[in-house]
């Protein structure tokens, strides 16, 4: 995966399979620590102990129509290569926390990629679901939260064209007004 935004969907896709109900997904730029921070909790079935050693297998996944897990294994490689960390944390009936942090200005840090696409992406296709996003860059903050929306659109559903497209632009423009110009 060539951009964070590609990471952040595979992960919060792995949450809805995981039966959650609410994804929450934060970044934060700070780059006066020169630190990038994403963190992605869901409250969905979570993982054993014995499948949570597992989760940086490249060689283990719990998805059926693959052999391979290589999305967590690779992120935390991506994460370390940047001298950053990568941490997962999971509970079973409680969900599920992955927390991955970057050197911001790391030559070797990926570019956060098409962030309005991918939410685009998890709301189309899981519109049930809830996604609480958060993305601070210095003081500026841009939150998305799909239940407050669904309140306002008065049973037109959230994956309607129409309030895609909206979405799309609201996210692109939010970024924007905070900064955010690499999605």
């Amino acid at each position: 995966m060539l951009e964070l935004s590609l990471h952040i969907l595979d992960i919060a896709e792995n949450s809805t399979r995981a039966g959650a109900k609410t994804v929450w997904i934060d970044i934060v730029e700070d780059q006066e620590k020169d630190r990038l921070t994403i963190e992605i909790r869901d409250d969905g079935e979570g993982m054993d102990q014995e499948t949570l050693r597992k989760a940086l297998d490249p060689f283990f996944t719990s998805k059926k129509v693959r052999r391979v897990g290589l999305g967590l294994p690779m992120l935390a490689e991506a994460a370390g290569r940047t001298g950053g960390r990568f941490e997962i944390k999971s509970t079973v009936g409680a969900g599920t926390q992955v927390r991955v942090e970057f050197r911001h200005s790391h030559i070797d840090r990926q570019p956060l990629g098409d962030i309005p696409g991918t939410f685009m992406a998890l709301i189309a296709g899981n519109p049930q679901v809830n996604f609480e996003y958060r993305h601070r860059k210095g003081s500026g903050i841009f939150v998305l939260d799909t239940a407050e929306i669904r309140k306002e659109l008065d049973g037109v559903p959230i994956n309607h064209t129409d309030v895609l497209h909206f979405l799309r632009n609201m996210i692109r423009e939010g970024l924007e007004e905070i900064g955010v110009t690499n999605h």
